[in-house]
């Protein structure tokens, strides 16, 4: 004869079962964070004096102004970075990777007006206009623009992971730190979670969402 339906004991297996992936899971994102930051750092500069010379430097996009229309200090302080290296002879040329996925929303070339003004010439400015994802950008610049070594150029969090993308894509890459902004736990947050999915992207997802040409 079975045995009645426990229907009490069943839910308690349910939430141990809940309990249990939600516990496996944050332990998988952080290992996934830990070994994206510790095998990336030696990579990942913050002095311009100890920073190697590349020909190519990636300036990885982001948007010029935030909720509200107020500035947006990593897109400035990214812009800055930029145009050190260039003024440094650190880089000769520069990659801008962005976003452009309407006429009313163009990063790379927000990038080359704001570099303009910082006295970078246009003649060494090249525009990314399908910049999505880091992911894009990191795999566009070695294969639609035939660039196996450069310097890639965002914030330290951001950094590790372009790194660690651009390292299993076969790309001798170094990052510069531009400086960071204190701005709350939902950036932090969302670059901790961003990590795992780069490691989905370099052992399970191959390919870019786009690799067409560069044109617009």
């Amino acid at each position: 004869m079975t045995e009645p339906f426990d229907f009490t004991t069943s839910v308690k297996w349910f939430f141990k079962g809940i309990i249990a992936l939600i516990f496996f899971a944050l332990i998988g994102i952080l290992v996934c964070n830990i070994w994206i930051v510790y095998s990336t750092e030696d990579r990942n500069f913050y002095s311009l004096d100890k920073l190697p010379s590349n020909d190519i430097g990636l300036v990885l996009g982001t948007s010029k102004a935030v909720q509200g229309g107020k500035a947006n200090l990593f897109y400035k302080y990214r812009m800055e970075a930029a145009a050190r290296l260039y003024k440094e002879g650190k880089v000769k040329f520069l990659i801008l990777s962005g976003n452009h996925d309407s006429i009313f929303y163009n990063e790379p070339n927000d990038m080359k007006k704001s570099l303009m003004r910082l006295g970078v010439p246009e003649n060494v400015l090249i525009l990314d206009y399908a910049g999505f994802r880091t992911y894009d950008s990191i795999i566009r610049c070695k294969e639609v623009f035939s660039q196996r070594k450069f310097t890639i150029i965002s914030q330290p969090t951001h950094n590790a992971r372009a790194l660690f993308l651009a390292n299993h894509l076969g790309v001798d890459a170094v990052a510069f730190a531009a400086q960071d902004v204190q701005s709350g736990y939902k950036t932090y947050l969302r670059e901790y979670l961003a990590r795992p999915k780069a490691i989905l992207d370099v052992y399970i997802f191959e390919r870019a969402k786009y690799q067409e040409s560069a044109g617009e």
